[in-house]
């Protein structure tokens, strides 16, 4: 009963941080443009859309986390705690760092480390999942590299929507699709802190949905300050019609994967079309951004460290097996090793290079 309760509070928890961290960027955009310029009141929007969100249709998405990904026979209150807890401090990191991330990414990163421990994984649903997190992101670039041309030529050949007094209704349109992908972030994204619940039995669906979108929401309110700025400011700037692009492609394509009971990640689909709008100003040059290399590692890195985290976890509490422990941490080490020598090459050989003068 303990164990179940305290599964329960990791969720809530991890719910916070959900909608601090992926769920918050998702708003980005109407602030970003200028829609909405006050942060606390974009925060507000971005927290009731996601709860609507969640509760109207988070639950094709929860079924998948819940039951899709490994035998729901071996989700029980300790399993379901350690995809939370794996889950939940990778994403507390990663909002520590002010860097938007998909939570989508970590959760199911996390039940497939369970599954490998237990060597039971549905691997054609698990392929099926990952290769939408490739496609859709580079969907969203596409179109929104598509759109960001357009528009320039558009803008140019009709000055007027640049104008002052085009700016009002643009930005009820921008307000309006960025609504509409914060919609889309709490049907995607409850399920990653209610999914694992459901699927051990611990909650129905229908408090899952609406109690993980609520604090999803509450998360995204009062923590999703710094990962709104860095969405919204730090990328790339960009005008309303940009910014109504960009929000429509995300709320689009995370929609109709939310449908199709896909896990994605919305945050990626939302950076990738930031990326692509950027691409359309400036070319290759928004590429050389740090934060853009910045957000790229933590993507690559954070399910990563969830499957990880969960895989040791299962393996401490419920194998007692602390060998495979001791070799997971010689991996860590070896690895961290091997980027800081290669970290501290690549600095003695610009040095050397700056210091004789160059070529």
């Amino acid at each position: 009963m303990i164990i179940m309760y305290a599964a329960c509070a990791v969720a809530l928890f991890l719910a916070m941080n959900i909608g601090a961290s992926g769920a918050a960027a998702s708003i980005s955009i109407a602030y970003g443009s200028g829609a909405l310029p006050n942060r606390r009141k974009a925060l507000l929007v971005c927290g009731i859309a996601i709860f609507a969100g969640a509760a109207l249709g988070g639950s094709e998405v929860v079924k998948t986390i819940g039951s899709d990904i490994i035998p729901q026979s071996i989700l029980d209150a300790k399993i379901v705690l350690i995809i939370l807890s794996s889950a939940a401090l990778s994403l507390f990191i990663a909002n520590l760092m002010g860097i938007p991330l998909s939570t989508s990414e970590i959760t199911v990163g996390s039940v497939v480390g369970v599954g490998i421990a237990y060597k039971a994984l549905f691997i054609n649903n698990i392929l099926v999942i990952v290769s939408f997190w490739f496609i859709i992101p580079v969907v969203a670039f596409i179109l929104a590299l598509g759109a960001g041309k357009g528009i320039k030529k558009l803008e140019k050949r009709y000055p007027k929507l640049t104008s002052s007094s085009m700016r009002k209704p643009l930005s009820i349109f921008v307000i309006i699709v960025g609504f509409m992908e914060a919609f889309s972030a709490g049907m995607n994204n409850v399920a990653n802190t209610a999914g694992p619940l459901v699927g051990a039995g611990i909650v129905t669906v229908s408090t899952g949905v609406i109690v993980g979108g609520l604090f999803i929401a509450v998360g995204a309110i009062f923590m999703g300050g710094r990962v709104l700025q860095t969405n919204g400011k730090n990328i790339t700037s960009f005008s309303l019609l940009e910014g109504g692009a960009i929000s429509g492609t995300g709320a689009t394509l995370v929609i109709l994967a939310s449908i199709f009971g896909l896990p994605v990640p919305l945050t990626q689909v939302t950076s990738s079309a930031i990326i692509g709008i950027g691409a359309a100003q400036r070319g290759s040059a928004i590429f050389k951004e740090r934060v853009i290399t910045k957000i790229l590692k933590v993507w690559i890195v954070s399910p990563v460290l969830s499957l990880v985290l969960s895989y040791g976890l299962v393996k401490l509490f419920v194998h007692a097996d602390i060998y495979t422990l001791f070799v997971l941490f010689g991996v860590c080490t070896a690895t961290l090793g091997t980027l800081s020598l290669a970290k501290t090459i690549k600095e003695d050989s610009r040095n050397y290079f700056e210091n004789s003068g160059g070529i």
